[in-house]
Formats: structure tokens, C-alpha cells, sequence
């Protein structure tokens, strides 16, 4: 079998998103890539959710409508997912809470057999599911000894005592190959990127989906030599940042829609003081609370104007844990050496999914920054032919640091003269050149499937995995734009060639990368769009393809 999807389901607190960590664990190490999906409402306990796992033995970012399994904690699972089920597929339920037809498992009655909570009853799940795709038990007890921290032993009682529940069914699970592919969330990736690159302290206000960076790095400060700040609130968050940056440290902040509105202030403060702070703002759908545990991609002209004044600034947008890695690290090193606030744009999908990972270290490494020189009175605004000013840190003792919210001249110092104001917005604006051969130089723009194709797909971000798989399935063209912001035209009129016909994908409700190129002279023909907070599946997004091309 080459893939292999399968959906758990139940209510908040029923442990479903560490079966599908379990599914996901054992299939990687079975050989296969991995995409994890996570459906969840903003509640703590109640309400419906459900997890995706797909596994393929090549490379998957999306999930299917078609499930191969279905793993069902509660009736309500049953109700709404049935019909996702293949007609030789396998319905698991927890036989004590319900009944319907399917492999039915007693896990509550396995619980009180042998002194389990009732959250484990997903273990008990997962052993049963073990069994009915062929797994040894060997290997399901190397997936739970890895992947649960607490009361080990037992779980695995439990897990056994589901293993022999069940059965191997017809949809058994061969070896997928030979490699094993390390899982990743995208927030990790982004995290790992910017550490690769010498963030020192990340600062944040927990907000949805961007919250699992700070868990992510808490968890391993010591081990990392990353310090991990939870302020009390956004402003808090993004003021501290650029009091850590002011003193040398490189620093992230990560926040979302709500939370970057309250950053804003703030970007404007290091877009005049000069203050280099890596933004992560990860999009889930608005206005104002909207959704606060689904996806979207509907912040992208937000980010790019962010802030009252005129500066310089970057923005990326990964598609994938790969992309985070490597732009995350590009983004923390051009913070640095141009002075400025640049941005990882990302959304629900990407952050919170779990991918297949392949992590090149030497891919991302700490650039270099502008260092002054000893010689002469230190101006922390020296006007200089790049507009990028030297650096010295509090605390040496060769010059006064002085940095301002205030318009100033070289020293820092406060000015309302009319040709200082102008001098000024045109040293800041000038970085302007040298970041945009840096956006020419790197590889700002990838290109998947038939890259002749007379039509093209453009989509950006996490959008790019249906996108990609789709592409190579119909032999399609997808350009895929890695930088937003300054935005690399020519290398976007290059992959785009001689299309005749290009079609945007997009995660939002207008068609934002579409308003984008047209600025730049580039006509999209067709946008599909996709607004409900779901990002596409391959069904979906294949539907909507054969209407257009």
C-alpha cells in the first residue's frame, strides 16, 4: 500500500491529537512521510475534534477527504465522517460508549481492568489500530515509549491490552522504505531556524497558532541556550524585544492577527530606531477574534504595511518545515545586517501540522552585521553609502548608544530641521537596494511540476502542498513566491514564462497574492479561494483545477 490516510476523532480532552502523534510515529518509522493535520475548536473540554494523518512513500502536505480508517471515541465522530470512510476502510469505535458497525474495542471497561484515566483510553486506540495494520508490537512499544513522558508503563498495559482487542485486517501496512523521517511541526522548523541563525531570546504572548514556538523553546532552554519570555501582553512582548535587540541579543517575538495589531506601535519604533527584531505572525482567520484555531492567509497587506512612517522591511512566507528552517534563518540574518524588522509570514496549517523533515544544518548559519570600527566619535546614525549605520552594544566603553523614537540626527539626538528630517528617511529608505539584491540573489521563488506548462499555478505559503501535488498529477506549473516583501518581480516573470493562463490559490477571501502581482503588472486569469478556515484538501482543490483549466 502506498498511502495510507486514517482520521481519530472524539471531544476536546479525549487525547486526539496524541493518537494522530502516535498513527504518525509509527507509520515514519514504517517508512513513510507524513502529513498531520489537526482540527480543533477554542475549547478545553467539548466539542468535536479530529485529526488527519496521511502517509505516502513520497511527499505529501495535504490531506484527503478519503480515509482509509476511522478511529471514533464518541458517536458524534461516526455522524460526521462516515461518508470519508472507503468502502473496504475500517471503522474503530469505543464499543462502552456507543454502538454502531465497525471493530468495536471496550476501552472503557480495558481502563478499569487495569487503573487507567480516562484520557487513555486513546492508547488503547492506538494499540488496537496497531494491530489492524500489521504493526509489531515491538514497534508499537518503541512508538510509546518515545513519543509519552508520563505513567509509561502503564500506557502500555493499556495499548497491549487494545493490541489484542483486534486484529490484522485487510488494510495492513507494509514497509513504506527503507529511510525514517524525523516529524516536525512548522513552528519548529521556525524556531530551529531562527536558533540556527543565533537567536539568543524569544519573547511572546502565547496566541493561537503561533503559541507552540514558545512551548517548543521553553521546554528546551537549557539544552539550547535560548532564553524564552512570557510577558503580559503583546505590547509588553514586542517593547522588550527591542530593549534585547538595543543590547545586542538577537531576538524573535511571535504573536498573530490580534496580537500583531498591538505590535504595530512597536514595528514603527524599530523601523526608526533602527532595531533589528524577527516578527512570526501566523495567520488564522479574522477580522478581530474570527476563528482563533483554524487557518488562513489573510494578513499578507497587513504585514507588508504594518505601521505608520515609511521603512524598510522583509517578508517571507514558507510553504513548508523546510522553507521555515531555511527563511527563518535568511530572515533573522537580514534583520541584522540591514537594521530593519523583517517578518515570517506562516498560518495554522503550516505552524501546527506535522510534516516529514529533512534538516540541513549547514543550510542556515549566523550572518555577519555591520561592526564599528573604534576610529573617530561613535554615531549610532551614521550616515553611510549602504544607509546601514555601524553597531556598538550598551556597556562599551567606547561611545554612547543613544536610540530614539523621535526623528534625529547622526547621534541620535532629537531634530526638527527640515533638511535632517529629509537626510534621515533617505539613510533609512536606502537599505532598500542592498536588501533587494540580497531578495535577487537568493532563491525567493520555487517551481514545481511541469515547469512548460502553458498553465501556471501562484500560490505561497502552506497552500503550496495541495498545490504542489496537484501540479505534478496534472501536469501543471506552480510558482510558488518564498519573499513577499521587497517582492522578487523578476524572478516571479521568470518562472511564470510564457504562461497562458495563470491561476491563483489562496487561503483567504479576495485574493491577496493576486492584488499583489497585479501591482507588479502581473495578471492572474482565475483565482479559486478558500475562506471557511480549512485549508484545501487534494479532492477539493482538484475539483475546483478542472473547472478552470
Amino acid at each position: 500500500m502506498p498511502e495510507y490516510s486514517l482520521l481519530v476523532g472524539g471531544r476536546a480532552g479525549d487525547g486526539i491529537r496524541q493518537v494522530g502523534s502516535l498513527v504518525a510515529g509509527l507509520l515514519a518509522r514504517l517508512g513513510y512521510r507524513i502529513y498531520f493535520w489537526d482540527d480543533y475548536p477554542s475549547l478545553i473540554r467539548g466539542g468535536h475534534n479530529f485529526s488527519i494523518v496521511r502517509a505516502s512513500d513520497h511527499q505529501v502536505e495535504a490531506y484527503k477527504d478519503e480515509v482509509d480508517c476511522i478511529v471514533a471515541l464518541d458517536a458524534s465522530v461516526v455522524e460526521r465522517h462516515r461518508n470519508r470512510l472507503r468502502p473496504e476502510g475500517i471503522l474503530m469505535y469505543d464499543s462502552d460508549s456507543f454502538t454502531t458497525e465497525g471493530l468495536g474495542i471496550p476501552c472503557r471497561s480495558i481502563l478499569s481492568d487495569l487503573g487507567g484515566k480516562p484520557v487513555m483510553r486513546n492508547v488503547v486506540c492506538f494499540g488496537a489500530l496497531a494491530r489492524t495494520m500489521g504493526a509489531d508490537w515491538d514497534l508499537v512499544e518503541k512508538v510509546i515509549s518515545s513519543e509519552i513522558r508520563r505513567d509509561v508503563d502503564l500506557n502500555l498495559k493499556l495499548a497491549r491490552a487494545g493490541f489484542e482487542k483486534a486484529w490484522e485486517s485487510g488494510l495492513a501496512v507494509p514497509k513504506g522504505g527503507d529511510r525514517v523521517f524525523s516529524l516536525l511541526q512548522g513552528n519548529e522548523a521556525i524556531a530551529l531556524g531562527a536558533l540556527r541563525a543565533g537567536m539568543k531570546i524569544y519573547i511572546a504572548y502565547p496566541m493561537t497558532p503561533s503559541s507552540s514556538i514558545l512551548h517548543f523553546l521553553a521546554s528546551l532552554e537549557e539544552e539550547l541556550g535560548v532564553v524564552t519570555y512570557h510577558p503580559e501582553n503583546e505590547i509588553a512582548a514586542v517593547i522588550t524585544a527591542i530593549g534585547a535587540a538595543y543590547a545586542g541579543a538577537r531576538t524573535m517575538v511571535g504573536t498573530s492577527g490580534g496580537g500583531f495589531c498591538l505590535m504595530t506601535e512597536g514595528v514603527s519604533l524599530c523601523g526608526q530606531s533602527e532595531t533589528p527584531v524577527v516578527f512570526v505572525v501566523s495567520q488564522r482567520p479574522g477580522p478581530s477574534t474570527g476563528v482563533p484555531t483554524y487557518t488562513m492567509q489573510s494578513d499578507l497587506h497587513f504585514v507588508l504595511k504594518a505601521g505608520h512612517g515609511e521603512f524598510v522591511r522583509l517578508v517571507v512566507a514558507p510553504g513548508d518545515p523546510e522553507q521555515a528552517f531555511i527563511l527563518t534563518g535568511f530572515a533573522m540574518n537580514m534583520a541584522w545586517k540591514y537594521q530593519i524588522p523583517t517578518f515570517i509570514l506562516s498560518d495554522k496549517n503550516l505552524s501546527e501540522s506535522t510534516y516529514s523533515f529533512t534538516l540541513r544544518g549547514d543550510e542556515v548559519v549566523p550572518g555577519e552585521f555591520l561592526k564599528w570600527d573604534g576610529k573617530g566619535t561613535y554615531r549610532r546614525y551614521q550616515k553611510t553609502k549602504s544607509g546601514v549605520s555601524p553597531l556598538i552594544f550598551p556597556g562599551d566603553p567606547r561611545g554612547f548608544v543613544k536610540a530614539t523614537s523621535y526623528e534625529h540626527d547622526e547621534n541620535g539626538i532629537t531634530t526638527e530641521v527640515a533638511s535632517e528630517i529629509s537626510s534621515m528617511q533617505e539613510k533609512r529608505l536606502s537599505k532598500r537596494r542592498g536588501l533587494e539584491k540580497e531578495v535577487e540573489s537568493f532563491k525567493a521563488v520555487e517551481v514545481y511540476g511541469k515547469s512548460e506548462s502553458p498553465v501556471a499555478l501562484i500560490s505561497w505559503g502552506s497552500t503550496k502542498g495541495a498545490c504542489m501535488e496537484l501540479a505534478l498529477e496534472m501536469g501543471l506549473r506552480l510558482v510558488q513566491p518564498l519573499v513577499l516583501e521587497p517582492f522578487p518581480v523578476k524572478q516571479v516573470r521568470k518562472a511564470l514564462g510564457d504562461a497562458e493562463k495563470i491561476i491563483g490559490v489562496e487561503l483567504n477571501a479576495t485574493g491577496e497574492l493576486c492584488d499583489l502581482l497585479a501591482c507588479h503588472g502581473i495578471n492572474v486569469d482565475h483565482r479559486i479561494l478558500k475562506y471557511d478556515g480549512r485549508p484545501f484538501s487534494i479532492e477539493e482543490l482538484r475539483r475546483k483545477l478542472k473547472e478552470v483549466v
